[in-house]
């Protein structure tokens, strides 16, 4: 094992990818001379050459187009967009062609295509450069949506995305990039369907991905020490193809749900959760699913602003314990 940072991990894998296969290439804007607008590239243009690590116009269709291509006659382009923002200027390049190439032409075709975008608030980007539109491409067939929250799943994941076949959206969370944690030496690839229990508890699940995967984490460890609540948490990993199994083996354990996302509540990822959940382990369930997600309006600026219409570890602690007390839960730190 080593410890490194999130950006340093993506960074490695990037590298070592590079290094075993000569079919992969990066495009992307700034990320060559530049090294990337978040250094994830750093190092690679001197040592890969212009040929394989290729600076673009600024210009998200015809980049993504190019590497459509590149991908459908046998190469392996890693993509960089530097928000999910901007991959809106692409949108018909990855919707309509990247997810739907294999499916419209009999499986002749193949585009092994990943595409790295980072998104979420917190960064006084403005209410533009702040979004996670996941959603978006969740919802499309044919493509890939992976979203790691630690420096070990982002190692995995990517190598996993880089070697599929498929198109594979790639989300990152700015507010990750700084995070640590061990990350193992061996380059074995994760399971892209496959969600993690990265925690394991009795009395309540939290359903999370991203950087909300992490906050859960941390909310886990708090709420034991401070409630005696044993919180499971089910970090999705992948929410294209969904692991519905995982989550609904979870919520029949505990017999409570709280969903957490960045993004906004309505028509979110968490209310394709909280279906599966009823759908799955309706019988099961002690307590409506509770859902925790952003304000629903365009991200502020003004950092104190911001800062309010994200969700917070106190907003999910909060829907925890709203969630076990409507069951008559009493923590094992409970005076009464």
């Amino acid at each position: 094992m080593s410890i490194m940072t999130y950006r340093q991990a993506l960074h490695d894998t990037l590298r070592t990818e590079m290094l075993r296969d000569p079919d992969v290439l990066l495009l992307g804007e700034e990320i060559g001379v530049f090294e990337g607008s978040y250094k994830i590239t750093a190092g690679l243009l001197d040592e890969f050459g212009e040929k394989r690590v290729r600076d673009t116009p600024i210009a998200e269709e015809g980049f993504t187009g190019a590497a459509i291509g590149a991908a459908m006659l046998g190469l392996r382009p890693v993509v960089e967009i530097m928000t999910i923002n901007f991959s809106l200027l692409a949108l018909d390049q990855i919707v309509n062609h990247a997810a739907k190439i294999y499916g419209m032409f009999g499986g002749q075709a193949r585009v092994p295509l990943v595409i790295r975008t980072p998104g979420g608030g917190g960064q006084q980007l403005g209410a533009t450069h702040s979004q996670n539109i996941e959603l978006y491409y969740a919802f499309v067939p044919g493509m890939k949506v992976v979203a790691p929250s630690s420096p070990a799943d982002a190692k995995a994941l990517l190598l996993a995305a880089i070697r599929d076949d498929d198109p594979v959206l790639f989300l990152e969370n700015l507010a990750l990039y700084n995070t640590k944690g061990e990350v193992p030496d061996d380059d074995t690839p994760a399971e892209i369907g496959r969600a993690a229990i990265t925690r394991s508890g009795a009395d309540i699940t939290v359903v999370a991905y991203s950087r909300m995967a992490a906050v859960a984490l941390d909310v886990a460890e708090r709420l034991a020490e401070t409630d005696g609540i044993s919180v499971e948490v089910v970090d999705l990993r992948t929410l294209r193809p969904l692991d519905r199994e995982t989550v609904i083996a979870s919520v029949q354990k505990t017999h409570c749900a709280v969903v957490l996302e960045d993004d906004w509540l309505t028509y979110g990822i968490g209310a394709e959760i909280a279906a599966t959940i009823s759908d799955g382990a309706f019988d099961w369930l002690d307590a409506p699913v509770r859902r925790v997600a952003m304000a629903e309006v365009p991200l502020p600026y003004s950092k104190p602003l911001e800062t309010a219409a994200l969700p917070s570890s106190d907003d999910v602690a909060a829907a925890i314990r709203q969630t076990l007390a409507a069951v008559g839960h009493r923590s094992q730190k409970d005076p009464r």
